[in-house]
């Protein structure tokens, strides 16, 4: 919807691949669905959801066995992004380093946009 022909809306980086991969076979789901929402002191939280299936407007980035499936109302929003997946002795998580980010709160868990 937003993308550049042939280029992917977002990447993976090989641990995030591979961890999305792993997730999707454990749960039993055709992909990963990444999208915003309101909410955080920031302003927008990432959100993502096993799903069962695509919806047609999605955006399906497909890389090394794992399916990431972009929402349409987050599509402009993501254009750019790189998915990692890290651990460290307190945590393991995604994470997205988003060229489109303005801002982010403390904590890391919400974001701010750059204005258009």
């Amino acid at each position: 919807m937003f993308g550049i022909p042939g280029k992917a809306a977002v990447t993976l980086t090989p641990i995030a691949a591979k961890q999305i991969a792993r997730l999707m076979a454990k749960q039993g789901s055709a992909g990963l669905r990444i999208g915003i929402k309101k909410g955080g002191c920031a302003g927008m939280e990432y959100t993502m959801d096993y799903v069962a299936e695509s919806n047609p407007l999605d955006e399906v980035v497909e890389q090394d066995g794992a399916r990431v499936l972009i929402a349409p109302m987050a599509q402009m929003f993501l254009f750019g992004t790189e998915i990692d997946y890290e651990t460290d002795l307190l945590h393991a998580g995604f994470k997205f380093n988003n060229p489109n980010v303005a801002e982010a709160c403390g904590c890391g868990e919400s974001i701010k946009f750059k204005d258009a």
